[in-house]
C-alpha cells in the first residue's frame, strides 16, 4: 500500500452522531477545541499571577507588548481599538502552528479551505469598515494621488485587481507555508527511514541526513512563529487601509 505525504492533512471523522457526517467530531474540530482551550488557559495565567508574577505570565505579557506595539506601529494611536481583534487571531494562529509540530498531530492552519475562508471573512470586515467610516469615499484608495485622469481607469482596475487579492493571498501565505513544511518534514523522514532499514551501512548513513532533518524541524518551528507574526502585520496593514485609506 502506498501512502500518500498529504494524508497527513485529511480531514477524517472521530465520532459520528447517528451517523451522519455532518454532527460528527472531526480531527478538525478536535484540534480546534484543544487551541482555543489553551488559550483560554494561558490567558487566565495573568489574572492568577501575583504581583512579583511568574515566567509565564511574563512571557504572555512581553506577547501581549510586541503585539501592541505592531499595532500602534502599522496603524497608529487609533488601532488601541482593534488590538483585540490582532491579538486574539495572532494567539491562534501561534498556538496551531506550535501545535501542528508535535509528530502524529493535526495542523489546522495547513486546511487551505479554512484558512482561505477566514482570511476572506477578515478582509470583507476590512471593506465593510471602510465603507463605515468613509462611505463612498473610500474607493477613493484605489486611485493614487496625482494619478493623471487619462490613467484612472487602469490604475483603478491595477488598485481594485490588487485590493482583492488580499483576500485569498493572506490566507494562502500561511496555509501554504505550513502546508510545505510539513510534506518536507514527512518526506524526508520516510527517506531516512527506508535508507536506515536498507542494510547496515544505510544505518550508518542515515545518520548524517537526520541531523538535517532536526536542523529543518528547529527551521519549521521558527518559520510556525514568524508565519502567526507575518499574518498579524499584514492584517495590520489592511485595517491602516480601511481607516486611514493610504
Amino acid at each position: 500500500m502506498i501512502y500518500s505525504p498529504l494524508d497527513q492533512f485529511e480531514i477524517k471523522p472521530l465520532l459520528l452522531v447517528n451517523n451522519y457526517l455532518t454532527l460528527s467530531l472531526t480531527n478538525f474540530t478536535l484540534y480546534l477545541i484543544v487551541v482555543i482551550s489553551l488559550i483560554v488557559g494561558y490567558s487566565s495565567i495573568i489574572g492568577h499571577s501575583t504581583l512579583k508574577g511568574t515566567r509565564w505570565s511574563v512571557a504572555i505579557v512581553s506577547i501581549y507588548d510586541t503585539i501592541h506595539n505592531l499595532v500602534i506601529s502599522q496603524i497608529g494611536r487609533a488601532g488601541g481599538v482593534y488590538f483585540p481583534l490582532i491579538f486574539t487571531i495572532f494567539n491562534f494562529i501561534f498556538i496551531a502552528n506550535l501545535i501542528s509540530m508535535i509528530p502524529y498531530s493535526f495542523a489546522i492552519s495547513a486546511q487551505l479551505v479554512a484558512i482561505v475562508s477566514f482570511s476572506l471573512a477578515l478582509w470583507l470586515g476590512n471593506v465593510i469598515l471602510g465603507l463605515y467610516l468613509h462611505g463612498w469615499g473610500f474607493f477613493g484608495l484605489f486611485v493614487p494621488s496625482g494619478t493623471p485622469l487619462p490613467l484612472v481607469p487602469v490604475l483603478v482596475l491595477i488598485e481594485a485587481l490588487s485590493y482583492s487579492s488580499r483576500a485569498i493571498s493572506l490566507g494562502l501565505r500561511l496555509g501554504a507555508n505550513i502546508l510545505s513544511g510539513h510534506l518536507l518534514m514527512l518526506i524526508l523522514g520516510s527517506l531516512i527511514i527506508n535508507l536506515m532499514s536498507s542494510s547496515l551501512f544505510g544505518f550508518i548513513g542515515g545518520i548524517v541526513p537526520i541531523l538535517a532533518v532536526v536542523a529543518i524541524t528547529i527551521l519549521e518551528v521558527g518559520i510556525a512563529i514568524i508565519q502567526a507574526y507575518v499574518f498579524s502585520i499584514l492584517l495590520s496593514g489592511y485595517i491602516k487601509d480601511s481607516v486611514a485609506l493610504h
